[in-house]
């Protein structure tokens, strides 16, 4: 995926700024696609040179004018043929568990803090993806037997990847937690 697709799906859901784009980015795409602002400014320019989205500038009170993006008709083009493209599964690089393995060849129980940290680190993730569902989704809550019956499209697919978020960190705070019992199970041998 190119991050131009990951603007155009959050344009597509509301039109905004390059700064607006970037909090959204900060608050929930980021969670899946990371962007820098930087990154962000540089790829609209370039989309709007491309005819991908439109611009218009919106008057502010006591500030300076602002650019408000939103998706043109080439833009939805571009993402409709992006959606219809097969992707391949992603590869995992995960630093975390060549150190595990590398740790066989070192004191085992050295990596302990590092583990500890990273699983918090997925505490600290999964804590927010849950006060972010409870507090975006609270119908979900309402309705545990068919929990996105009262939902439209946009709404039950946001949830549905924030609903993945959620699995993934609780099934990495599970395997650090089988990792920690693995590597305390050495002890300090050296």
């Amino acid at each position: 995926m190119a991050l131009e697709h990951a603007i155009l799906v959050s344009l597509l859901e509301m039109p905004g700024s390059g700064y607006e784009l970037a909090r959204r980015f900060d608050r929930s795409i980021g969670h899946f696609w990371t962007a820098t602002h930087q990154q962000i400014y540089r790829v609209l320019k370039r989309m709007e040179h491309d005819g991908w989205v439109d611009v218009r500038d919106v008057a502010q009170h006591g500030r300076p004018d602002k650019k408000e993006y939103s998706v043109a008709g080439l833009g939805r083009i571009a993402l409709s043929s992006w959606l219809h493209d097969p992707i391949e599964p992603e590869s995992v690089r995960h630093d975390l568990a060549v150190k595990i393995r590398g740790a066989a060849f070192d004191d085992p129980a050295a990596l302990i803090p590092e583990v500890e940290r990273t699983q918090q680190a997925h505490r600290d993730r999964l804590a927010h993806y849950l006060a972010g569902e409870k507090r975006d989704f609270p119908e979900s809550e309402a309705n545990t037997a068919a929990p996105e019956a009262s939902l439209d499209a946009e709404r039950e697919l946001q949830h549905a990847v924030l609903r993945g978020g959620i699995a993934y960190e609780r099934m990495m705070i599970d395997w650090l937690d089988d990792v920690l019992a693995t590597l305390a199970r050495f002890g300090t041998s050296r």
